[in-house]
């Protein structure tokens, strides 16, 4: 997946949407929301995985993000150039088109991120 900057902010194609929402169907206790205008899925408040710009990034524990990386085609995930962030993988597109590769990457996934304490939520900031 490209990276871009933040004057290239693209929508999420809609059948890369569908792909994440069709892959998470089963895993429990998964939440959705938006980040950033970005579909994304959240465990105990934790981001499991999401979509950006054209592609799908999941948090992977150490070993599963070494094997998604040895993938042809994977990266880190950078939502800004030179900004990785440490858990995140984009799987490669090979992954993103087949639904069952995907659906396992996500269960990895969540399988990971459940094991994380809860993220307390911030408090609702009041208007002046």
């Amino acid at each position: 997946m490209a990276q871009a900057n933040l004057g290239d902010w693209k929508k999420v194609p809609q059948q890369v949407a569908d792909a994440l929402e069709e892959a998470a169907v089963g895993l429990p206790d998964v939440h959705r929301r938006s980040m950033f205008g970005c579909p994304c899925l959240f465990v105990n408040g934790n981001t499991l995985a999401g979509a950006h710009f054209a592609g799908i990034f999941v948090r992977l524990g150490d070993a599963d993000r070494e094997e998604c990386l040895a993938l042809d085609g994977a990266s880190h995930f950078e939502p800004m150039p030179g900004r990785a962030m440490r858990e995140y993988i984009v799987p490669p597109d090979s992954v993103v088109g087949d639904p069952a590769a995907l659906g396992t990457w996500l269960a990895r996934a969540h399988a990971y991120v459940s094991l994380l304490p809860p993220k307390e939520p911030k408090p609702k900031r009041t208007r002046r």
